[in-house]
């Protein structure tokens, strides 16, 4: 990981912020989810919605799957704190700001933030500059997922409790660690304590995605090549159910982005529907 990490966010994790934001700034409401706090943390400056990659409507598909997704999770988060589990993990954290939105949920639970080294210390830099800070329930983990194959005893020295249930986010993480990656930290997650759910994205091959949306894919591929994050791997649907349930999960069930539209999004004047190039799987231990 080096000693001296280089403090800046990912450009991936900045753009999903950024279009979280313009949800809520350019799409009518009622607002899937409302989140302006990557915004404030970014500071990107005026005129930050006329970057290339905020076109408004070249982007329309892929802000609604940021936002449903985030909201799904926080869904299946608040059903399962009623059912008395007390621990979020986090993994790929970038600039997610649940902990500081919804304070309701969090400051009942242990929240575990896992990142790389130096886009989390910019994250806490901007945290405490922001006055949002880090409180003690939130624990920032520094792991590189690619590199770092036993991060496991890393999340427990922060005070995971591995004998008690979690919740484990790991949406846009897949595509970009490799297969064997993505099946190691399937494996960690797959131990975690019985009544343990595992929420994880992954990004579909090229031929299941909606023929209008491929170019805009290729784009987004060409781009995430050029700014050193390539995406690395792609899974169909029973591709990743069948990793999950070989690294250890007991059941899969797998989310489309039909069952997010129908979900979130049914009944929308502005006919706003999610982008079908990433779909989503609940796992329970």
């Amino acid at each position: 990981m080096g000693d001296n990490p280089v403090l800046t966010p990912e450009s991936t994790a900045v753009r999903v912020a950024l279009w979280r934001a313009l949800h809520v700034q350019l799409d009518p409401p009622p607002h899937v989810l409302a989140d302006e706090v990557g915004l404030a943390l970014v500071e990107p400056g005026d005129g930050w919605q006329g970057r290339p990659d905020m076109d408004p409507g070249a982007t329309r598909r892929i802000r609604a799957s940021m936002v449903a997704r985030a909201r799904l999770l926080e869904d299946l988060l608040a059903e399962q704190v009623a059912r008395g589990v007390g621990q979020y993990v986090v993994l790929g954290a970038g600039l997610d700001t649940f902990a500081q939105r919804r304070v309701d949920l969090a400051a009942g639970l242990r929240v575990f933030e896992v990142d790389q080294p130096g886009p989390q210390e910019w994250k806490r830099q901007r945290l405490v500059a922001g006055g949002f800070g880090v409180p003690p329930w939130l624990r920032l983990v520094a792991v590189d997922l690619e590199a770092d194959g036993d991060w496991w005893p890393r999340l427990v020295s922060a005070g995971f409790d591995p004998t008690r249930p979690a919740v484990v986010a790991a949406t846009g993480v897949s595509q970009y660690l490799t297969k064997s990656a993505t099946a190691a930290t399937l494996r960690h997650s797959a131990v975690l304590a019985a009544g343990s759910t595992l929420v994880a994205t992954f990004m579909l091959p090229e031929e299941l995605i909606e023929a209008q949306e491929r170019p805009g894919h290729a784009r987004a591929r060409a781009s995430a090549q050029a700014a050193g994050t390539p995406f690395l791997s792609f899974f169909t649907p029973t591709q990743f159910q069948d990793l999950a349930r070989g690294c250890g999960f007991a059941t899969t069930r797998h989310v489309s982005a039909a069952d997010l539209a129908e979900r979130y999004f049914t009944g929308r004047p502005d006919a706003l529907r999610p982008s079908s190039v990433e779909d989503l799987i609940v796992a329970t231990v």
